[in-house]
């Protein structure tokens, strides 16, 4: 039985409603879910899944528009790499300089790291380098520190229970903060991906599997269980937590040699003039996000914590090659919550290999529907694919392609949906390795929607048909309008008469002479 691990995040659930069209074959199906509690199996309300011959024309959803606007903003802090760039920053250039933060004063610092020290393995001693790291990142990293906690909410969960299972310091979890910002698809300038941030050679020796289509350091689970078990490998050579991370980061040659240049020191702060600059600021870093998270109320942070807007998840094991586009469409999932939840696909398309059990990890509400039309949903997958894998220049022709340059706020799906086109084509199209844009980047697209053109967001103009025929003089009168003008004068509409006489807007002026064609 495949396993089961359930995680939580925040969701906005709207109600979506689609039209059936004249070609599309209705399945009605009665979804039976199994309850942990009791293993007793409920009926729940009976799902029809409308399937279109042309899949790609399903798009007739109607939403509600203020829960539409906050997903929208709540995949755009899933998608944008700010937090992890910014983090990168605050880790590096740490100055260690003396902060002025009369909020918090130097003897309530003390009293909490005192407090914090005496229930974690870790030392959480009092120094002004650290109270300086604290009171820089409470004084100017707010509004970034908020969106961690957010994120946090459904990544914790599931970071403590795997390092649970690896009797490993629940407080490791803050490591993921300094490491990633908690974005499972986090790239370094060196190449370390993931939550975790391994190395291509790292992520191997600890089982995480990296090919052209999946790279399971983003997947937080595996990633997860592979850090433990690196952590608990570093704690066994070092015999400190605090030198295991230092390790982490800058690997166990950079440490020993640290020691020794140090005279054998063997305390973190003793060592740290002689570790690499980026370590140098690594534990400090992680020690400051662990103490305001943990005082996080204490500083005026919220927890938000919603009662509706939680839900659980599961796995299935694919058996037949599959797209998230392909699951979005069947299972009416939003394709970026597809992504989130499966960060480890870097093409959107979930392979079969032999000897490897990949899975897909869906809402609980669908992935009934999924698994008692498994069959069904591979045949379509395989028809679509076979029918749309051919080779560019039959499928579009070069006039109709499109330059969109990126802008803020901007994610690949939001794009997608802009020109009716996929996510996995504008890869595609385009060479993406992964679902990471950059502002200002040039994406070429082959959009299916018509009169849409590039980022200016204006519709392409279609040039006016030139005045032809007898063509008539008529004198603007008080009163007159151009519909009102328009009626006089049979087959002519109001936009040929502003064509013809190059109006931009409606007004008229008593005394214009407008030109009007008599056919």
């Amino acid at each position: 039985m495949a396993y089961r691990f359930f995680i939580t995040f925040f969701l906005i659930i709207s109600g979506v409603c689609f039209a059936q069209t004249q070609d599309s074959t209705t399945v009605k199906v009665e979804v039976v879910k199994d309850t942990l509690v009791d293993l007793k199996q409920e009926s729940m309300v009976s799902i029809e899944a409308i399937i279109e011959e042309d899949s790609l024309s399903i798009k007739t959803f109607k939403d509600d528009e203020f829960s539409a606007e906050i997903d929208a903003k709540w995949r755009e802090e899933l998608y944008n790499n700010t937090l992890f760039d910014t983090i990168y920053k605050s880790v590096t250039e740490l100055t260690f300089e003396e902060i002025d933060y009369p909020e918090l004063p130097t003897d309530t610092l003390k009293k909490r790291l005192e407090e914090l020290n005496a229930r974690t393995p870790f030392n959480v001693e009092y120094n002004p380098s650290l109270e300086s790291v604290i009171k820089s990142y409470l004084k100017h990293r707010r509004k970034h520190l908020q969106k961690l906690m957010t994120m946090s909410a459904f990544y914790f969960p599931l970071f403590e229970q795997e390092l649970d299972n690896q009797n490993i310091p629940l407080e490791i979890k803050y490591l993921a903060i300094v490491e990633s910002a908690l974005k499972p698809n986090a790239k370094s300038r060196v190449g370390a991906t993931g939550l975790w941030q391994f190395m291509f050679s790292t992520g191997k020796m600890y089982g995480l599997d990296v090919s052209s289509y999946v790279d399971e350091r983003s997947d937080p689970i595996k990633s997860t269980t592979a850090a433990a078990k690196y952590l608990a490998r570093l704690y066994k050579i070092f015999g400190d937590w605090d030198l295991a991370l230092a390790a982490y980061n800058s690997g166990p040659g950079n440490v020993s040699k640290a020691i020794r240049r140090s005279g054998g020191y063997r305390n973190y702060w003793n060592i740290r003039h002689n570790l690499p600059r980026e370590t140098a600021g690594y534990l400090p870093a992680f020690l400051a996000n662990m103490y305001i998270f943990e005082y996080a109320e204490a500083h005026g942070f919220k927890r938000y914590k919603p009662e509706q807007v939680y839900f659980e998840t599961d796995t299935v094991v694919v058996k037949q090659m599959i797209s998230l586009d392909q699951v979005s469409e069947i299972t009416k999932t939003p394709i970026e919550k597809l992504q989130f939840l499966n960060p480890s696909y870097k093409l959107d398309i979930i392979p079969v290999v032999k000897g490897e059990n990949y899975t897909l990890r869906l809402p609980t509400d669908v992935i009934g529907t999924f698994v008692n039309n498994e069959n069904e949903i591979y045949a379509l997958a395989k028809a679509e694919r076979d029918k749309q894998e051919k080779p560019l220049p039959q499928l579009f022709n070069a006039d109709d392609k499109v330059r969109y340059r990126v802008k803020s706020g901007d994610y690949l799906g939001k794009i997608s949906r802009k020109y009716g086109v996929r996510v996995s084509d504008i890869k595609k199209w385009n060479g993406l390795r992964s679902n990471n844009l950059k502002i200002g980047q040039r994406l070429t697209i082959y959009p299916r929607k018509p009169n849409v053109t590039a980022s200016t967001n204006v519709t392409a103009k279609v040039k006016p048909k030139p005045i032809s025929g007898e063509v008539f003089i008529y004198t603007v009168k008080n009163g007159d309008s151009l519909w009102s003008i328009s009626q006089k004068f049979s087959g002519v509409s109001m936009q040929n008469i502003k064509d013809w006489n190059g109006i931009s807007g409606s007004r008229l002026k008593p005394g214009m002479k407008l030109k009007i064609s008599k056919g």
